[in-house]
């Protein structure tokens, strides 16, 4: 299928601005009580050290500034959230409820290795 191919720039633009717009979401939450605030659960060393990268590192990935930095510390703090919070709970991302760790660092891996792109305040092309 290559009728999307000439749209790959700007669909990996969108895939940058909407991913850093909800990983800052994420980091709203901690840091501000925002959307609900933090769960209960968390302790207070990931909300102070995971939600600051959250907010930070989703901002600069969502304007494309800095991107592949950013966007590698962000897939690192979700691959040791994964491995902390869910990996005990079971083998799979199914079982253990970490697919949205394990998509995020993932997705964040991808986009640090692709940089800023198009519609970025970083230039990229």
């Amino acid at each position: 299928m290559q009728f999307l191919r000439p749209y790959a720039d700007i669909t990996y633009a969108l895939l940058r601005i909407v991913t850093g717009f909800l990983f800052a979401c994420h980091g709203a939450q901690k840091v501000f009580g925002m959307f609900g605030g933090s769960p209960p659960e968390a302790p207070a060393f990931i909300i102070w050290t995971a939600g600051p990268i959250e907010l930070i590192g989703g901002l600069l990935v969502m304007v494309g500034w800095q991107t592949s930095i950013a966007a590698f510390i962000c897939s690192g703090t979700m691959a040791v959230g994964y491995f902390m919070a869910h990996q005990k709970d079971g083998l799979l991302p199914i079982q253990n409820h970490g697919e949205l760790a394990a998509i995020y660092a993932f997705v964040f891996l991808y986009l640090a290795s692709r940089g800023d792109g198009r519609l970025s305040i970083g230039g990229g092309a």
